[in-house]
């Protein structure tokens, strides 16, 4: 049996190296007074270089606002952010335009992310017309839009036709080529290939490997598709109503959760293992997501949860944390598997 214990604090457990990204605490609202919505509330992420990290949760549960903060295009009310021990909210001229180039996105939709009147070359090298020191030349440029056509796994003579003349994969492949035109650090994968079909999303997903495994690109992953964020993640971490319940190795989210929403999300995944479609059966929740303008005390999840008591209502969940099982591979790096929970299962059997 793994080890189980409770602490105070986040629901990420800190490291003592030098992570690529960390964020700590960190609080979004927006509006005023009783229309005062709660987007993030004490958000905690790490991602460490070369890493995926895993975000999901319903809509609404703050994934879209996270990844805004992240992009440094929404300044959080409270908490820190930090690139290599660097707050980018702090940083001013030519400082914040320098950062900006180590972290880029990938969208959601690849023909509307796209302008239709620019070529895949022009789309391509747009990111050099604000940081004009990334490429000298004309000839170097051309030169570069080529290698990441083929990075990406499109043709060089593919630089000169225009959106309506791709596949949606194909285009997807250009929002990415885009993305890497400044050579960064993280790119943020908002539902990335959820707009394709299921053989052309697993050819993105592929070039997304691959240009980890040769690069060394990070990537924060939005997806409400769990295979996808179980095929291409390192670590998971799920949200709901703004806040992080779970964090861990992907192996121990998904085979061993510990907190009765995440046990629900994974029960409601499809399943290719008959012996396991057999045994894990889906969980059902009652009731629908609250109000993020009325959140509930105690446990956010409480109203939905059958395993919950009065204490839930009375009283903020603590910090379980159990020891990675580090089984296979995705299972993280070795960190601790977190969840906030008054009543933590020890695994999808305990349901009750």
């Amino acid at each position: 049996m793994t080890d189980s214990r409770t602490t105070t604090g986040t629901a990420v457990p800190p490291t003592d190296g030098h992570p690529l990204l960390e964020v700590r605490g960190v609080t979004k609202g927006f509006g005023s007074g009783r229309r005062r919505l709660t987007a993030l509330d004490g958000v905690d992420l790490r991602l460490d270089r070369g890493e995926t990290l895993g975000l999901v949760g319903e809509s609404g549960c703050g994934k879209s606002t996270l990844a805004r903060v992240l992009l440094g295009l929404e300044r959080p009310d409270a908490g820190t952010v930090r690139y290599d021990g660097v707050d980018p909210f702090a940083l001013r001229g030519k400082e914040l335009l320098n950062w900006r180039r180590r972290v880029q996105m990938v969208f959601q939709d690849p023909f509307a992310s796209l302008n239709a009147r620019m070529s895949a070359a022009d789309l391509i090298g747009e990111p050099w017309h604000t940081h004009r020191d990334v490429v000298s030349d004309t000839k170097a440029r051309g030169k570069r839009i080529r290698e990441l056509l083929s990075l990406v796994g499109l043709r060089e003579s593919d630089a000169h036709r225009y959106p309506n003349e791709f596949s949606g994969g194909q285009r997807q492949r250009i929002g990415i080529a885009r993305a890497l035109a400044l050579d960064p650090d993280l790119i943020v994968c908002d539902e990335p290939v959820s707009a394709l079909d299921l053989s052309v999303q697993a050819q993105v997903l592929n070039v997304l490997s691959e240009l980890q495994s040769r690069l060394g690109v990070a990537y924060v992953f939005i997806s409400h598709d769990l295979s996808v964020v179980r095929y291409i993640s390192d670590r998971v971490t799920v949200m709901y109503l703004g806040k992080v319940i779970e964090h861990g190795g992907t192996e121990d989210v998904f085979d061993r959760p510990q907190h009765p929403y995440t046990a629900a999300l994974m029960s409601a995944a499809p399943v290719l293992d008959s012996s396991r479609a057999t045994r894990d059966r889906e969980i059902q929740l009652k009731g629908e997501v609250p109000s993020p303008f009325d959140i509930p005390s105690g446990c956010r999840f409480r109203t939905r949860c059958p395993r919950a008591e009065d204490i839930c209502a009375a009283e903020e969940p603590p910090v379980v944390v159990r020891e990675s099982a580090g089984v296979g591979s995705g299972s993280g790096s070795g960190d601790d598997h977190t969840a906030l929970c008054h009543f933590p299962l020890e695994a999808r059997s305990a349901w009750a």
